[in-house]
């Protein structure tokens, strides 16, 4: 293949791309690749946050109290069964693309895998929803301690 035929021939699939958007069609892998990505920033940025509000203990321990207060808001643990859920996602994900890259026929098996990881996410968030969010469920309708 000559190289003009060898750019004609790019120009043409990067043509092709153009005229349909994308090279991808929403595969479940391309979208277990985006989460997988989004999860881990996630995942960073709540650390980040963390590691600061226990920092303050030692620079003011009543702004401290004052921001574990806020900490105890439906919004927040609503907020922290998202956490879970992203973090849990991402370790089963993790799991998922380390056998994919290490075990030989771990790409012969990727879909499957993908969908055992997220069978696996369903079955332990259900309840773990449940018994996150009891509680407050329980104080805004009125039962609480």
């Amino acid at each position: 293949m000559t190289a003009s035929t060898a750019g004609a021939a790019a120009s043409e699939r990067a043509g092709a791309s153009r005229r349909s958007g994308t090279f991808y069609r929403g595969d479940p892998g391309m979208w277990s690749w985006v989460l997988h990505r989004i999860t881990g920033v996630l995942t960073f940025f709540f650390l980040f946050v963390h590691v600061l509000d226990t920092a303050l203990v030692r620079v003011s321990p009543n702004a401290y109290d004052a921001i574990i207060e806020t900490y105890k808001t439906p919004l927040v643990n609503l907020m922290e069964v998202g956490l879970v859920g992203a973090v849990l996602f991402h370790a089963l994900n993790g799991i998922r693309i380390i056998l994919v890259d290490f075990w030989e026929k771990g790409a012969r098996y990727q879909r499957v895998m993908l969908w055992s990881i997220l069978g696996v996410w369903v079955l332990v968030m259900i309840p773990g929803t449940y018994f996150m969010l009891e509680r407050t469920v329980s104080e805004l309708l009125g039962g609480g301690n």
